[in-house]
């Protein structure tokens, strides 16, 4: 950016209107908390800036000073150049109000669970109270466990992760939110290495993107760890596992509820004989099922 160019830029509204220009001419991708390149520019300028975001038009006439200015030109070059995610570029990430610290040992918070469980999961569970026990698999990092023990808060919540690297990203978080005494991070693969127990409440946002999608994933998810999106051929790898396995740590009554992306197709085909209930959620009813631990084989 020429010096000219940079000289015209002053105010918040400004940057925001540049950056706004470069992400859409570079053909950005937004799946990771954002939308579009406006919110992709609020999010990354806002927060470099250490301003809330829900405060935005407070700030849009604010002048910038020039140490600003320079800041926000380099996080805004460096998500264009490198296609890094923003919350990797701010170490930051929001989930349904929750703040997360993230870098790339574990995969951007986003789950449409995130949004059942700030709703209580009603109607499914009448009685937050009663949620004693809770698993999170594929906990990454650890952004469902850490809802799941605000929003039910008699819970003990175990949160499981076949990444050492992920737990410890897990780790920081449970830290930041005090809930070292209700949420225990696993080093797991699936259930290997958990004690014989059952849960009220099994939650798993699992690897499912296929290996034909991975191939074809825009350049943003290289930067996430692939061990957190890739579920195989089909998708169905981890999947397949999990609802082989999971009934018998569930309590009589429990409850299953799986993310799959927009593979509902895919699951109803090769699951048939497990009655599923699929969860509306901001993206329709195709990303999440339940199933109750009767129905489980």
């Amino acid at each position: 950016m020429s010096i000219d160019a940079q000289a015209n830029l002053r105010t918040l509204r400004d940057v925001l209107r540049f950056a706004v220009t470069r992400f859409n001419e570079s053909g950005l991708h937004f799946g990771h908390g954002q939308v579009d390149a406006f919110d992709e520019a609020v999010f990354l300028v806002l927060r470099t800036l250490n301003l809330p975001i829900e405060r935005l038009d407070v700030f849009l006439d604010a002048y910038l000073t020039h140490a600003e200015i320079n800041s926000l030109l380099q996080v805004i070059d460096l998500r264009v150049k490198k296609r890094t995610p923003a919350a990797y570029l701010l170490k930051e990430a929001w989930l349904q109000g929750y703040k997360f610290y993230i870098d790339n040992r574990a995969i951007v918070p986003r789950s449409f669970i995130a949004e059942l469980l700030k709703e209580g999961l009603e109607p499914w569970v009448a009685d937050a109270a009663v949620i004693g026990d809770v698993l999170d698999l594929c906990t990454g990092s650890g952004c469902l466990a850490i809802m799941a023990a605000d929003v039910f808060p008699k819970a003990k919540v175990d949160a499981v992760d076949v990444s050492k690297d992920a737990l410890a990203v897990a780790k920081r978080n449970v830290s930041d939110y005090s809930l070292e005494g209700r949420v225990k991070l696993i080093e797991s693969d699936l259930f290997a290495a958990i004690a014989a127990r059952r849960y009220d409440l099994v939650l798993c946002n699992p690897p499912y993107v296929t290996d034909a999608a991975m191939a074809k994933l825009p350049k943003e998810y290289a930067h996430e760890p692939k061990v957190a999106l890739a579920g195989g051929a089909d998708g169905m790898a981890v999947i397949k596992r999990l609802l082989r396995e999971v009934r018998g740590y569930l309590k009589r009554g429990g409850l299953l509820i799986v993310e799959v992306g927009g593979e509902r197709e895919t699951v109803e085909k090769q699951f048939k004989d497990i009655p599923m209930t699929w969860l509306t959620t901001s993206a329709g009813d195709d990303m999440v099922f339940l199933v109750r631990q009767e129905d489980l084989p």
